[in-house]
């Protein structure tokens, strides 16, 4: 093994890195500055419910595409090749479940949060231990999604580490404080066109290098890259159609569904049909964003083959040899490099950035508001700048810990898949199964935690017993890297041997797919919930709030009489859409049953129109077996 090889950058690299740090800035500053100025916290946290289809939509692509994605997806394809194509069938069950079913749930209770549904459901502790569960999810990883990128880029180009993460961090922080939530999706939407600017660009000077696209596909198929459809159901596997088309959607679902990164985004825009029509323009968007990453493997493979710079020891591992073939591909094109670095980086930024103001959200409207009922609107937008900027200053504390971390490094990284299912199945719990109550929504949250980590931590353990010269394959289990819940494919962690004994018992459980920890946490949390809440006592449908169950069964029965439907309890609908979101919010409904207070800040007269629909209501005929009620509209 040789030592590796450094490449360096010129002064138009540095120039093109610097834009991108500049542009990012001046858009914080210009929504800082415009508007209303971030002076109320539904500006500064929801962009005033103001956004359209587009922006929302390239914000949610960019928010969980990160730099660790960007730099695994490629490595996966060079490696193993291209079974990893068939993850983009899980975006279409991934997006169209949010779209239809979680969305106009949260949209229609008008939450800031997403973890308010959860008091609005069961109780106030439930929506706490969701909260500090997303709390630690979120800190674990924004730290290490900064520093991975920045220590492969310097380990390539000795780019300077800290000169990298300070600036990254510090520009992030910054606007992210100044602009709030609009700075946020603006810069996001800047952020995915330079992340797609540069994946083309590798793409298209790579395959005219390695003599044209039928060239590399030709050195594809002899180099056996091509994958063919794997139907094989055994859930040790890595990757078979079944782990990436069915085992992908619980990870799609867990982002895009109740993820409060990506809740945010739907509850910022201007109506519900505006945020159900983002989920759909994200799913071309994000076959076309794998697709990109899947070619650059393949063009990858077609300028090396076999011999690859990990092996000739030019680069330590799988992520550095990404940005190795970007520097040995621009080599004699000065500019370049810098546009991939930007890519890399805006990958980065669009995923912090997201971070730090979806934390600010969920420790204001979760963990401060509800013990501080009289504080002004001024004085509650400056704390929630105030937050911002206190978690950007976590992140850089975060990326310093990172670098200190070693081999946990690894396990960091995993915390992020880890809990996204736990969290999923709670969320579920409440939706689809009216009779599950708090104790249930507790026991079943803390279940799933405890076999996600038990899982999780009993994988890392046993891959590490295993010995260290053992050669990697493709067909091994792995946890996951998962930067990008979405692309969480890092080949690093794969250590496993080309003929093995198929493992039994608790061995067997340790060496499934990381595709299938979601799914199996947050079916976990639904069994262990449902059980122990037939144990203590279901919830009474006098006990439900108005909009927090989702009609499932109604749905699905939809060719039924409505009769049958009623016996069935099944024909309860959600509350009709609002006519104009800003002018006729609905208002959150009291739920006394279990002591949870939860109404919005509204004058006496919002108050007596309330009373007055609630009247109207009471006075209309209703079915007799319904699992929740209609929210009244009131105008403000």
């Amino acid at each position: 093994m040789g030592d590796v090889v450094q490449m360096h950058f010129s002064t138009p690299d540095y120039v093109i890195f610097a834009l991108l740090l500049v542009a990012s800035t001046c858009i914080g500053l210009f929504y800082a500055l415009s508007g209303g100025r971030q002076r109320t916290t539904q500006e500064f946290l929801l962009a005033d419910r103001s956004m359209s289809c587009l922006p929302v939509s390239l914000s949610l692509l960019a928010t969980f595409q990160s730099a660790v994605a960007i730099l695994g997806v490629p490595s996966e394809i060079y490696t193993y090749g291209t079974q990893f194509w068939f993850m983009g069938v899980s975006y279409f069950l991934g997006l169209l479940v949010p779209a239809h079913v979680f969305i106009p749930v949260f949209y229609r209770l008008r939450l800031t949060s997403a973890y308010e549904y959860l008091e609005l459901r069961f109780n106030k502790t439930v929506r706490i231990m969701g909260t500090v569960t997303f709390i630690f999810q979120m800190v674990i990883y924004m730290g290490v999604v900064l520093y991975a990128p920045a220590l492969a880029l310097n380990a390539v180009t000795g780019f300077d580490l800290w000169g990298a993460v300070l600036a990254m961090g510090l520009v992030c922080t910054l606007y992210t404080t100044l602009g709030g939530l609009k700075a946020v999706i603006w810069t996001d939407v800047f952020q995915t066109i330079v992340m797609f600017a540069g994946q083309l660009a590798v793409i298209i000077v790579g395959a005219h290098q390695a003599g044209g696209m039928g060239e590399v596909w030709r050195k594809a198929i002899n180099g056996s890259r091509i994958a063919s459809l794997d139907l094989n159901p055994d859930p040790t596997e890595r990757h078979t159609f079944w782990t990436l088309g069915v085992g992908g959607v619980f990870i799609k679902l867990a982002v895009y569904g109740v993820n409060q990164a990506q809740v945010q985004r739907y509850l910022s825009s201007r109506t519900e049909r505006e945020a159900v029509m983002s989920c759909y323009v994200v799913f071309p968007c994000q076959q076309v964003l794998t697709r990109l990453g899947c070619l650059m493997g393949l063009v990858m493979f077609a300028r090396y083959g076999e011999d690859s710079p990990l092996d000739k020891g030019y680069v330590k591992t799988n992520d550095q040899m990404v940005l190795y073939f970007v520097m040995d591909v621009f080599r004699d094109l000065p500019g370049l490099p810098g546009l991939f670095v930007a890519c890399l980086f805006s990958g980065a930024l669009s995923t912090i950035s997201s971070a730090f103001n979806s934390l600010a959200t969920v420790t204001m409207e979760d963990l401060i508001k509800p013990y501080c009922p009289d504080m002004t609107e001024a004085k509650a937008t400056l704390l929630s700048k105030g937050l911002a900027f206190a978690y950007g200053l976590v992140c850089l504390a975060m990326a310093y810990t990172a670098s200190h971390m070693g081999s946990v490094l690894q396990a960091a990284l995993s915390i992020f898949g880890m809990v996204g299912g736990p969290l999923l199945g709670v969320f579920c719990l409440g939706m689809f199964f009216p009779c599950a109550n708090s104790t249930g929504a507790i026991v079943g949250l803390v279940a799933g935690l405890v076999m996600s980590f038990w899982i999780g931590i009993g994988h890392l353990v046993s891959r590490m017993a295993l010995p260290t010269t053992l050669p990697p394959i493709i067909n091994g289990t792995a946890m996951p890297l998962p930067g990008n819940m979405t692309t969480a494919v890092m080949t690093t962690l794969i250590t496993s041997i080309t003929a093995k004994p198929k493992p039994t018992g608790v061995q067997a459980l340790y060496n499934l797919s990381y595709l299938w920890y979601s799914a199996h946490n947050s079916t976990t949390v639904v069994i262990v919930g449902l059980i122990v809440s037939l144990l203590t006592g279901p919830m009474k449908e006098k006990d439900l709030l108005p909009g927090t169950v989702y009609p499932v069964l109604g749905n699905l029965l939809f060719f039924l009489p409505e009769r049958y439907r009623e016996i069935l309890c099944c024909v309860t609908p959600l509350p009709q859409k609002p006519k104009a979101i800003d002018t006729h919010p609905y208002q959150m409904a009291r739920k006394e049953s279990n002591g949870v207070s939860h109404p919005k800040e509204k004058e006496k007269t919002e108050e007596t129109e309330r009373e007055k629909d609630e009247d109207e209501e009471t006075a209309t005929p209703q079915p007799s077996c319904r699992l929740a009620h209609t929210l009244q509209e009131t105008a403000l």
